[in-house]
């Protein structure tokens, strides 16, 4: 049976947590070939992102042609694209090829309280990627952003959703967590609401929440399950990564994103001592 493919267009962190790193263990560990078209590099750790240094437009064209041309992916995640030329040239090209389950996660501020989209590009955001996306994973202030409205209660949330899949023609998923006191997030598809329960996982270490989570519905969505059935799944990953509860770093560290090979590696470990 053909290898399942995804392609995430995003920013670098050297770190290791977020980004196009995490976006390739995620898709890895959930089952799919990642590939990968980098958007800009970042200097930066748990604590905070110190430089930032764009692809140009030709380089990010270039990257994004030379995987279509080649290994077509199933399913394409969006996630840090500081400029509006760099959206502009993202949604040509995807367009140009057809591509199908684009999940847009519309970074605009990292973990760590760091700036990683440009004022003018928010709008650009919103009218060349909304309107080609599956679905977009906004967080409450991303969707406050998005929507124009103030994001409290869990009507509010509600309400922000329909607005921002109506007006784009897009599937919503609106994750709860952020400053709403639950885990619980919210899709809006083909005009239905669906919720999600979660249960909170008592862990400061959420570097790279976002990127995860939206990589993993990627993954699934090219594996050709449901929206819905590729968000539970996802959940489902992101829960497993953080109740592990891996501690690296001096600011809000990474989830353990292969917390589903912590037993396997255990075992090799033992079986190799015992060879000696």
């Amino acid at each position: 049976m053909k290898r399942k493919t995804a392609l995430t267009i995003a920013g670098s962190d050297s770190s290791g947590g977020a980004g196009i790193q995490a976006d390739i263990k995620t898709m890895t560990v959930n089952g799919v070939y990642a590939m990968s078209a980098v958007t800009a590099l970042t200097a930066q750790n748990t604590t905070g992102v110190r430089a930032i240094q764009e692809s140009t437009p030709e380089f990010l064209k270039q990257q994004i042609d030379a995987v279509f041309e080649d290994i077509y992916p199933d399913a394409v995640k969006i996630g840090m694209v500081a400029s509006s030329e760099l959206i502009r040239i993202i949604a040509d090209r995807l367009r140009y090829y057809e591509a199908a389950n684009i999940v847009v996660d519309p970074v605009m501020v990292a973990t760590s309280g760091s700036a990683l989209m440009k004022t003018d590009a928010l709008q650009t955001l919103i009218d060349e990627l909304l309107p080609i996306a599956a679905v977009v994973t906004p967080n409450i202030p991303e969707a406050q952003a998005l929507s124009g409205l103030t994001i409290e209660t869990k009507t509010d949330m509600e309400s922000a959703a329909k607005k921002i899949g109506d007006s784009h023609g897009c599937a919503v998923l609106l994750k709860g967590g952020h400053s709403i006191n639950d885990a619980n997030d919210l899709l809006y598809a083909n005009e239905a609401f669906i919720w999600f329960e979660g249960k909170r996982i008592s862990n400061p270490n959420t570097h790279g929440t976002g990127c995860t989570l939206s990589s993993a519905i990627a993954a699934n969505l090219a594996k050709g399950f449901t929206l819905a059935e590729s968000v539970r799944r996802a959940k489902d990953y992101i829960s497993g990564a953080l109740a592990a509860m891996l501690d690296l770093g001096h600011g809000s560290g990474p989830m353990d994103h292969a917390f589903l090979f912590s037993d396997i590696s255990t075992n090799l470990e033992e079986s190799d001592i015992a060879g000696l």
